[in-house]
This record gives C-alpha cells, structure tokens and sequence, in this order.
C-alpha cells in the first residue's frame, strides 16, 4: 500500500500550492560564453518568462547549475502584488516530456517514466557535441605529453548522463608528482576553458582538475592514473543488462538529486556512483523476481525506492555491499575490519571494486537526502492514492513533476545544441562558408566553375574536345561523346564532337594554340556565368533558372 503514513490532506494540500507550481527559469539566467552568441536570432540567451527571485535570494547557485530550482517558491511567497507569470496556455510547465494523459495510478505513473526517459536520454548531437569537447581537451594533453593514454569514464562512457552532467577524463602517464599546475596553465593559455572556472582541487581524495568549456558550458573533471573510474564504468555497464529498470531510476534520481544542489559529493550530496550503487542493491534485495523483468511497473519501484531510502534505511548501523549478490552489513563489523581506526560514515557503501574503500565517506548531508526521499515518497503516495483522482485537473497534470521539473533553461540549452550540433534536414540546400545557398552541390559547383588544381586541369585538358586534325584515322561520326566535365545542365559544351585517343599524336593531345584559346576562352566563360550568378544570389535575392 502507497497511502499509509501520509499527512493530512490540509497539509498536504497546502504544500502543493508551495512545491508543485511551474518553475522560472529567466531570473537566474547564465550569461553565455561569446562562443555561444547567437543561440536564438543571433543574439544570445533566448528570453523566457517567469518571476524575479524575491529580495534576499542569491541566485549563485542557480548560475553554476541550470537545472537547479533553488528559490523559486521562496520567491513567490515573498512576491509583492499579484502573480505576473504568463497565461497558462503560454507558460512554461517544467515537464516537456509530457505531451499527453496517462492512465490512472501507478500504471500512469510507469507511463510518465518512460516518457521522462525518453525525452532526458541524451540525444545524437549532445554526444557529439561531448566528443568535441574531448577531443580539444585531448590535444592540449597530447601536446603536453604525446604518450599520455587519455580515457573517458563515468556518466557519459555509461551513457546515463543529464543534459547538463560533467565528463570524466582520466590521464594515465608516468610523473614524479601529479602534473596539476602544469595542465592548468596549459588550458588557461590554449583558452579551452573559462578563465575563472578552472579549479585545482589538490587536497581532494582523489585529486582532480574542474574546467568549464568556454564553448559549450560543459563541465569536465580531469584526474591523473585512477584507474578505479575506469574498471567502474564497466561494472556500470553490466549491472544495466542484469537490471532492465536500473537505467531509468537512476536518471529520475540523478535529475531528482540534481535541481536540489544534493548531488555533488564535495557540497556535502551524494555522486551518481553513489546513486547507482543504492539502486542496484535495492534491486539485488528486492522481494519480488521481476525487478529483472523489462516489464516490470518502474513506478511501483521509484516509490519503493523512496520508501526505503527515506523511511525505513536505518543509516546508523547498516551499511550497503553489492557484490556478491548483495547484502547489508552491520556497521560495527565493518569497523573492526578498516584500516586506520577509520569510522564508517552515515551513507556506508562499499566499493565492489576496492572493499576497503567507502563511496559514501565524503556525503556528510546524506540526512539531507534522506529528507527529500522521504518528502518525494509522500507526494507520489498521496498522488496514488483513491482520492487524488477527485482533484481538478488532475488528468492534465504530471505526476512526475510533483518532484522532478526541467527548467526552462536547460530545455533551451538543449535546442541550442540540437541547432549547432544536430544535422540540417536533406531537403534543404546546401550553404557555403559565407551563409550563401547553392543551388546545385558543392561538389558539382566546384566542377562548374573549374576550382581544380593545376595538375587536375591537365588532366582536363587532355580529355578535351578536339576537332579533327589532318591525317587523322577517324572522323567525327565514328567518334564517340567525351564525358561531359559537369552533368549539370548550367554547364556550358566545350565542344559537339570528339575523336578516339588512339587518332591523335602524342604531340597534338593538347590541340593546336588555337584550340587552346577556345578551350580557355569558354572555360572563362563558364566562371563569369557562376561569378554574376552567386553574386546576383547574394544580394538581390534567389537566382531562378529555366
């Protein structure tokens, strides 16, 4: 049952006037790189609507995450005047992925996860866009330290990355001491990265370098021989194929984690190896068999999820193991096995790959999150209980934006990549490097207006038209049509018969000076033709030919 330990319906009630309404996103909006000018008409940030943060709110920590929600009901209760945001019809609702009405309960709530992952699951060109980032970032090393092996992990090797998740990079090389300071001020010189967003973060765990592509705002992580990342991402993998269900709870929990500033282990939240892992152990102990089943209600197992983690886990004494099939460890134990006198903290996971290491050691707000599991298993109790189906609009409203929304934001900044990144659409026309739109390929203007090299136009010349010399053992009417240099009907003939190769000279393959003048005087022509064409294209409008 979903529906026992639930507030009244007051409570509740009055919380969703607070916690579930649309979220703003043009009060905190980031300021973007010169490389991204021009992202709608050409001038930068498309414009949204919304509501201006009250006095009071910092807006920080909305610029360093787009996809955080961080003040938006604080600035309505503290709004002045009646609410300004736009009609209805108009607004933006923070759930893009839905695009229409799901069954009743739980099943429309199964429905709406799969929706959800579709539409989050990282697109063609946002991966291609990724790779572009690698690759520049990959030069800078290689230039560096040409023998350097550069390895991507985590997220994005997985491919359970958020529209706005970092890369993992790892470097493996042989150095006296990590090279830092010498990578930074490498990046800083080739303008890779945003000035002020490069971080040497020396005294972490695991010591890595933070960047921000200036181009793209993507965040990359760069750390030095940890293979651990590595051997992760492949564990990653195969824990998905066992698990069916396993890759869209952890995109709903990392994007739940996400807009609330909880899943960054260096500000107290929890990673995604940390998310991950928590998943797969509920899944390896669940009671039921079918949670290995493609067909299994993922939302029966969200709100499960929730209910364990943020109600009956007790975080104290119980630690979490995954290998070998899975189990709990009693904390107490655990201590008399670490090295160091080392206590086992709040979140204890052990590392399936390294057993003495604790994935959760750094994850000191781990109360917090457990807070808002408990507060995201209330709401979607109570939206499957009997009685929510009696509320208005309560066909046409999300289930799963009752805790998870996409600001406006992000949904743009994805349009931005699919415009720079996706490819145009085969029916329109192809243009060149000066916005101009050609009517025929690339390839076949080239030909037309004869752009080849020296040697290429030798070799033209060679094939080329030529009447019939004296003593010649062939006439026109024997010949046979040369290839024409361009199919192109625009393509003006050089010539209307041709004779066999074996009919000419060795010496006379290139034709008399006067045959030459004609060859040289049409293929002149041909370019004036091309040159008025493009520039009577270019500034008076489109060039229709019959």
């Amino acid at each position: 049952s979903f529906t026992r330990a639930e507030p009244s319906l007051g409570v509740l009630c009055a919380r969703s006037a607070r916690d579930f309404i649309p979220l703003e996103s043009n009060n905190n909006q980031n300021n973007r790189a010169s490389g991204r000018a021009g992202v709608v008409g050409g001038a930068g940030q498309p414009g949204t609507g919304g509501v201006a943060l009250g006095a009071g709110h910092t807006n920080k920590r909305k610029r360093d995450n787009k996809a955080s929600t961080y003040g938006f009901n604080s600035s309505l209760l503290h709004a002045d005047g009646p609410e300004v945001s736009p009609p209805v019809s108009t607004a933006y609702t923070g759930t893009p992925w839905k695009d229409r009405n799901y069954s009743e309960g739980i099943i429309g709530l199964h429905e709406e996860i799969k929706d959800f992952y579709e539409y989050i699951s990282p697109r063609p060109e946002e991966e291609k866009m990724r790779l572009e980032v690698v690759d520049r970032i990959k030069d800078v090393i290689h230039d560096l330290w040409p023998s350097a092996e550069v390895q991507v992990f985590g997220s994005f090797s997985t491919g359970l990355y958020l529209p706005t998740s970092d890369i993992d990079l790892v470097v493996f090389g042989k150095w006296g001491s990590l090279p830092l300071r010498t990578l930074e001020d490498a990046l800083r010189r080739c303008n890779v990265a945003d000035e002020n967003s490069i971080k040497v973060l020396d005294k972490a765990t695991v010591p890595i370098i933070k960047l921000t592509d200036s181009l793209t705002e993507v965040k990359v992580d760069i750390s030095f021989n940890v293979r651990s990342g590595v051997k992760a991402a492949q564990l990653i993998k195969e824990y998905k194929e066992k698990f069916p269900a396993l890759p869209y709870l952890v995109l709903v929990l990392k994007q739940f984690l996400l807009q609330r500033d909880l899943n960054e282990v260096f500000t107290g939240g929890i990673g995604s190896y940390s998310v991950f892992l928590m998943a797969v152990s509920f899944l390896q102990l669940h009671y039921r068999e079918d949670v290995r089943s493609p067909n299994t209600n993922i939302g029966v197992l969200l709100i499960e999820f929730f209910e364990l983690y943020g109600r009956n886990f007790n975080y104290l004494k119980t630690g979490i193991r995954i290998k070998d099939g899975g189990c709990y460890v009693a904390k107490d134990e655990m201590h008399k096995n670490m090295m160091d006198s080392y206590r086992p903290s709040m979140l204890y996971i052990e590392d399936p790959l390294q057993p003495d290491n604790d994935v959760g050691r750094s994850s000191y707000g781990a109360m917090q999150v457990k807070q808002a599991f408990d507060y995201a298993y209330v709401v979607l109790s109570h939206a499957m209980s009997p009685i929510a189906k009696y509320y208005p609009n309560n066909e046409s409203e999300s289930i799963l934006g009752r805790i998870i929304r996409v600001t406006q934001e992000v949904d743009d900044y994805r349009d931005w990549i699919s415009k720079q990144w996706g490819r145009p659409p085969q029916s329109e026309p192809a243009n060149n490097r000066n916005d101009v739109m050609l009517l025929v390929e690339p390839q076949r203007l080239d030909e037309c207006n004869n752009n080849v090299t020296e040697e290429e136009e030798e070799e033209e010349e060679e094939v080329v038209e030529l009447q019939d010399t004296p003593g010649s053992k062939s006439s026109s009417s024997s010949s046979s049509p040369a290839p024409s240099m361009c199919s192109s009907p625009l393509c003006i003939s050089s010539s209307s018969s041709t004779v066999s190769s074996d009919a000419v000279s060795p010496h006379a393959h290139r034709g008399t000076r006067t045959q030459r003048d004609t060859h040289t005087y049409q293929t002149c022509k041909r370019r004036a033709f091309w040159r008025e064409s493009l520039f009577y294209h270019t500034f008076w409008g489109p060039v229709w030919f019959v």
